[in-house]
């Protein structure tokens, strides 16, 4: 097995350096002396197996692609373009996938979305990608622990990646998942009304993950259901369990974004209750008043002929007058339970 390392190019400062990561598997040993100029001789030797890992690479980087793969250039524009879709892409002799690697920034509280574009032939796998990927690092370590799990098989490795990929999303899910928890409980135990806006967030995310994933059930499907030569049938049975991954994450995203749903009515609800009772109090205060408001407005009446202004107690029963009409609408609503 060698391994190859090429330098990065001078570049100037105001662009991100690029590296590249050549890694080719052939009598069970890694090695870094292989000039990456005979990648295409390599990959006409049958018994070997390249990787090349490209991070955020320039226009040099991508002419070697051309020159030493053959790539079509639309397909190198989409793999070096942002913000592509998931799909894959069918050509000759490699196929082209778009997957997504998701990172959780738990400081922010928001997934970071990481493409990552992959050519795969029939001996080799090439990664583009902008910034460095856990996933990818991860798969690489792996297979130099592990040469013998993987294998000599492009589709082993393919397999292992998008394995690890996937493997990945169920932190971060199960992170969404505790924030969902936390405002149930901000929404019934501790009413909130910060809680709406974090619902809404918490929708947001929940949505912009299954945007990723739901189109990598259909790549999977591809690699499931299409005659592909890139890999022996028996794989099958391994992309299946990717797959099957995938559907876990979509149904759990949809279970709580329909939970979300819930909770979002249920506070709507419980905002509407404590509005009415608000309302109910102003109401049942306002009619005390207004009946007191009453008789006072009787006794200010400006008539000649009012006893009770010459009494030398017409004040004081006045004013339990007042005290007694109020007394008795408060026990008149207590008694029909509405205060």
């Amino acid at each position: 097995m060698a391994r190859i390392t090429r330098t990065t190019r001078q570049r100037t400062a105001a662009r991100p350096a690029t590296r590249q990561l050549v890694v080719c598997q052939h009598d069970g040993r890694f090695s870094s002396t292989i000039d990456p100029a005979e990648i295409s001789e390599l990959i006409r030797q049958k018994d070997q197996l390249v990787w090349v890992d490209l991070q955020g690479p320039h226009e040099p980087d991508l002419a070697l692609l051309t020159e030493e793969f053959g790539f079509h250039p639309l397909a190198i524009e989409d793999a070096t373009r942002a913000h592509e879709r998931p799909k894959i892409e069918i050509f000759a002799d490699y196929y082209f996938l778009v997957f997504y690697a998701l990172r959780y920034d738990t400081e922010m509280q928001r997934i970071v979305p990481q493409q990552v574009s992959l050519f795969v032939g029939l001996n080799y796998l090439v990664c583009i990608h902008a910034e460095p990927v856990a996933a990818i690092d991860e798969t690489i370590r792996r297979w130099q622990r592990n040469e013998r799990d993987f294998g000599a098989d492009v589709a082993e490795l393919l397999y292992h990646l998008l394995d690890t990929i996937v493997d990945d999303y169920f932190p971060i899910l199960d992170a969404l998942i505790e924030r969902v928890e936390d405002i149930e409980e901000q929404i019934f135990d501790r009413f909130r009304p910060e809680a709406l806006q974090e619902i809404f967030a918490l929708k947001r995310e929940l949505l912009m993950m299954r945007r990723f994933i739901a189109p990598e059930r259909d790549i999977l499907n591809v690699l499931l259901r299409r005659e592909m030569p890139i890999y022996p049938r028996e794989m099958v049975t391994y992309f299946q369990d990717v797959y099957d991954h995938t559907i876990r994450v979509t149904d759990s995203i949809d279970t709580y974004r329909d939970l979300l749903s819930s909770a979002l009515d249920a506070f709507l609800s419980l905002q509407s209750n404590q509005l009415n009772e608000i309302v109910k109090i102003l109401t049942i205060a306002s009619i005390i008043l207004m009946t007191a408001a009453l008789i006072a407005g009787i006794y200010g009446m400006n008539f000649d002929v009012m006893p009770e202004l010459h009494w030398p107690f017409g004040y004081a029963f006045a004013l339990g007058l007042m005290m007694l009409a109020s007394l008795a609408l408060i026990v008149f609503f207590k008694r029909r339970r509405w205060l």
